[in-house]
């Protein structure tokens, strides 16, 4: 009897590491930031070796290390509060290119929310295109994507309200559009 039970849970313990393996879509385990297990969906989304990743922090996968930071502490909060946290962002493959992807990720330590998450990422390149946009400009549009006030996001990134409009008026001029929805819509490469 026990070895038909000792089988069964190799059997169930192979099928969700081949679900993990093969899962559509970038997974990635992480400790303090720090890549502890990943798919292969993710490497290759990123452009590198599984092997590479294991044991690497996050911040390479970043295109600043500014944004890497600031991320952390966007993202903390609603971890602590909820256990999850979703965002689109712009992330860098190994090859030094952008692009944007979709987050969620869920805490397993709620009180130390980075201590142990795991965590989903989806390419959306193939419809949302980076374009020639600065690491302020980035931060704000993602938050605007998000539907975040201009003082929401003054307090999330530390800067003024009047400093957000001020970008918020610039990418307008520098997209040639006429309000944030289209600006958005614009930038994720949805008709408007």
């Amino acid at each position: 009897m026990t070895e038909i039970a000792d089988e069964t849970l190799r059997e169930a313990a192979s099928l969700n590491e081949i679900a993990f393996d093969m899962a559509p879509v970038g997974i990635v385990m992480t400790e303090n930031r720090v890549i502890r297990a990943c798919n292969l969906a993710f490497a290759a989304m990123f452009g590198y070796p599984r092997e590479e990743l294991i044991d690497q922090s996050f911040a390479i996968l970043y295109p600043s290390f500014e944004e890497f930071v600031r991320i952390r502490d966007i993202g903390v909060k609603p971890l602590r509060e909820t256990g999850r946290y979703s965002d689109e962002r712009i992330m860098a493959r190994k090859d030094g290119s952008h692009f944007w992807c979709r987050v969620r990720g869920h805490s397993m330590t709620r009180e130390e929310p980075l201590r142990k998450a795991v965590w989903s990422f989806a390419d959306l390149s193939d419809y949302r295109p980076v374009g020639g946009l600065s690491t302020r400009e980035r931060q704000i549009v993602m938050h605007l994507g998000e539907g975040r006030t201009s003082k929401d996001i003054a307090r999330l990134l530390d800067i003024s309200p009047r400093t957000v409009e001020s970008y918020r008026a610039r990418l307008l001029k520098k997209f040639n559009t006429s309000n944030v929805a289209e600006l958005l819509s614009l930038l994720s490469g949805v008709p408007g």
